[in-house]
């Protein structure tokens, strides 16, 4: 029996996985698996950002497909287009903010910090990847928050806005 190493007991998700689970239970498996994998100064922290990177994307593009899937008639199962539209974008910007945040790591990683230059330059790229990460974070955090908003139904007896005429024009004669 092989024992457990301290890294077992993380989420740890591939991007197939993601597509067995309800829409939902994909952003929680994702936001589990970027909390449970601390982005580092070093090589693990580059593979986990580029992980991070992989499983937003795919989500992202599993997310526009069903909004897409869900225009079509009767499908009951999935969240509102509109709602997965807006979960969407928010994705976007945390796949973005997520490979903003692959180049000062990339940098960190990779440079010597001999000389007091070198140190203080380290700290401006610490903050960047900082607050990039906590930005896909918020924007992981929003993405969930537009699936869980529900839509107001329309009003039975409410009236439909009369669409605005284009300018007649007219010519002097």
């Amino acid at each position: 029996m092989r024992t457990p190493t301290p890294g077992d007991d993380l989420h740890t998700y591939e991007p197939d996985d993601l597509d067995d689970m309800t829409t939902l239970d994909a952003v929680d498996a994702v936001a589990a698996d970027i909390r449970d994998h601390r982005i580092t100064v070093d090589g693990a922290g580059l593979f986990n950002v580029t992980r991070h990177i992989d499983l937003l994307c795919h989500l992202t593009a599993r997310m526009a497909a069903d909004a897409e899937y869900e225009l079509a008639p009767n499908i009951a199962s999935l969240p509102p287009a509109k709602n997965l539209g807006a979960s969407v974008g928010h994705l976007g910007q945390a796949v973005a903010h997520y490979s903003q945040a692959l180049a000062p790591l990339i940098t960190l990683t990779t440079t010597s910090r001999d000389t007091l230059q070198h140190k203080l330059d380290a700290f401006g790229h610490h903050s960047s990847v900082r607050i990039h990460l906590d930005s896909g974070s918020r924007a992981l955090a929003a993405a969930r928050t537009a699936l869980e908003t529900q839509q107001p139904p329309a009003a039975a007896g409410a009236p439909t806005p009369a669409l605005r005429q284009a300018p007649t024009v007219r010519r002097r004669t």
